[in-house]
C-alpha cells in the first residue's frame, strides 16, 4: 500500500512539472506601462508649497540665484537653499502634479502640471505661490513610453488624467497579450533668455530665451510670449518631428534632442521658430549641448530607449544646414552633459561623471573620472559645477582644467 502511494504522488509530481513546463512556454517578458492618474478636480487646486521631504526620485536638476530646483518625477519641486554651497539646506516643497520641467525668469517660475501651465512667484520664498495657470496649455505634455502592453483600460477619461507612466518587465500569457484592448503601438497612443534667467540642464524639456519660453513636447515646440511675466500668451506650436525628448539653446538656434536625432531650429522670429536642419541617428535617448563650433549629443541605447549602442557623437556645425558627424566615442550608459569653455561633462550614469576636454576635438583627451557614483543631470555655472544622481547632490568648484569636489548633500 505505501508502495503505491509513493508511486501515485511521484507520477503526480512528474505530471505536475510537465504541465509547468508546458505552460512556461506560454508565457514571454514583456514591457508593461502603468498609468499614473489624478483626478482633474484635484489637478487644478493641488499647487502648495510645503515643509521639505525626502527625495523619492531625484529628476532633472535647475538652478537660479542661490535657489537650487529639483524635480520629484510626477510629483513637484525639492527647493534647496544654496546660498552657502558648502552647506545647502532643503527649504520646501512645492507640490505640482503631473511635473516634470520648469524654468525661471525674474522670480517668476513656470512649471508643467500634466496639460497646465502654471505660473509661480518665488520672490518671497516663505511665500511661494501660484499666481496664473494656462490650462491645456501643453495637450500634448505626457510622453508616452516604449512598452509593449498599455494598461489604460481602467482610465475614467472624463474625470482623470494621466500625469505619467511607470514601466516595468513583465511575464504574461502570450495567447492574452496583442488584443486592442491592450497594446498599442506608442505613435498610436501619443496621437489621441534676457532678464534673470535661471539655467537647466540638458536633460530639459523647458527653455527661456528672452522674451520667450519653449516648452518642447513629444511633436512640437511650444511657445509662449512671457514679456508679461505672471500673464504668459500661447501663442502657435511649431510641428517639429517624433519623439522630442529636450532643447538647448545658443546664440540664435534652438537645438532639439529626439530619439531619432538632433533637429536645429533658428529664432531670427523668435514667435514662430523655423526648421534649419537635422542630424538623424539609430533610436536611442539623446540630449545634445552645444559650444562656437559643435554639437555633443550623447545616445542611450538598450531598455527602453532603443537598439542604439551609448556613445557621444560629436557634430561638426561648421555649416549649420548641413551637421556632419566628426567622431563617435563609446560610453556606458550616458544621461546628463553639460559644457564650460573647454570642459565637457559627461553624466555617465552607474559609471559617474566624466570630464573631458574639448579644445582639439575630433580628440578628446578625458581630464577627470569621478567613479562609484550614480549621475544623471549636470549644470555648469561660472563658480560651481552642480550634479544630481541617486539621491545625492553634488557641487564641485573649477580648477585649472580640472574640478574638485566642494560638497556632497544627501536629498533623502
Amino acid at each position: 500500500m505505501k508502495r503505491f502511494l509513493f508511486l501515485l504522488v511521484l507520477i503526480n509530481s512528474t505530471l505536475f512539472i510537465s504541465c509547468n513546463d508546458d505552460d512556461e512556454s506560454e508565457y514571454a517578458d514583456y514591457i508593461v506601462a502603468t498609468p499614473l492618474l489624478v483626478n482633474k478636480a484635484e489637478l487644478r487646486t493641488s499647487v502648495t508649497v510645503i515643509a521639505p521631504i525626502p527625495t523619492e526620485t531625484s529628476g532633472k536638476i535647475y538652478a537660479y540665484n542661490d535657489y537650487i530646483f529639483i524635480n520629484e518625477k510626477y510629483k513637484g519641486v525639492h527647493v534647496i537653499d544654496n546660498s552657502n554651497p558648502e552647506n545647502p539646506s532643503k527649504i520646501g516643497f512645492i507640490t505640482i502634479p503631473g511635473n516634470v520641467d520648469i524654468s525661471v525668469k525674474d522670480n517668476f517660475l513656470y512649471a508643467d502640471s500634466v496639460v497646465d501651465l502654471v505660473v509661480l512667484d518665488i520672490s518671497n520664498r516663505d511665500e511661494i505661490k501660484e499666481v496664473n495657470r494656462l490650462e491645456n496649455a501643453l495637450p500634448n505634455n505626457v510622453v508616452w513610453p516604449i512598452a509593449e502592453i498599455y494598461e489604460y483600460a481602467q482610465i475614467d477619461y472624463e474625470n482623470q488624467y494621466i500625469i505619467g507612466w511607470e514601466t516595468k518587465i513583465e511575464r504574461r500569457k502570450i495567447e492574452e497579450v496583442g488584443g486592442p484592448d491592450i497594446f498599442l503601438e506608442a505613435d498610436a497612443i501619443a496621437n489621441q533668455s534676457g532678464g534673470n534667467t535661471g539655467q537647466g540642464g540638458s536633460l530639459a524639456r523647458f527653455k527661456i530665451v528672452d522674451e520667450y519660453l519653449y516648452a518642447v513636447d513629444s511633436h512640437n515646440i511650444n511657445v509662449f510670449n512671457i514679456s508679461n511675466l505672471n500673464a504668459p500668451e500661447k501663442l502657435n506650436p511649431i510641428y517639429a518631428g517624433f519623439d522630442i525628448e529636450t532643447i538647448f539653446n545658443k546664440g540664435d538656434y534652438l537645438y532639439l534632442g529626439s530619439m531619432q536625432g538632433m533637429f536645429i531650429y533658428n529664432l531670427s522670429d523668435p514667435a514662430v521658430p523655423s526648421y534649419v536642419s537635422e542630424f538623424r541617428h539609430g533610436t536611442a535617448c539623446d540630449p545634445v549641448v552645444v559650444d562656437d563650433n559643435y554639437a555633443y549629443v550623447t545616445l542611450r541605447g538598450g531598455n527602453f530607449c532603443g537598439a542604439t549602442e551609448s556613445g557621444l557623437y560629436i557634430v561638426d556645425l561648421a555649416n549649420i544646414e548641413a551637421p556632419e558627424l566628426k567622431v563617435m566615442y563609446p560610453m556606458d550608459e550616458p544621461y546628463g552633459l553639460g559644457i564650460k569653455g573647454n570642459q565637457l561633462f559627461i553624466c555617465d550614469g552607474a559609471s559617474g561623471l566624466k570630464v573631458y576636454d574639448t579644445s582639439r576635438v575630433p580628440d578628446l583627451p578625458q581630464l577627470n573620472h569621478f567613479k562609484d557614483i550614480v549621475t544623471f543631470d549636470v549644470i555648469p555655472l561660472e563658480e560651481q559645477l552642480l550634479m544630481v544622481g541617486d539621491g545625492v547632490l553634488y557641487q564641485y568648484t573649477y580648477t585649472a582644467n580640472n574640478i574638485k569636489l566642494l560638497s556632497e548633500f544627501r536629498l533623502n
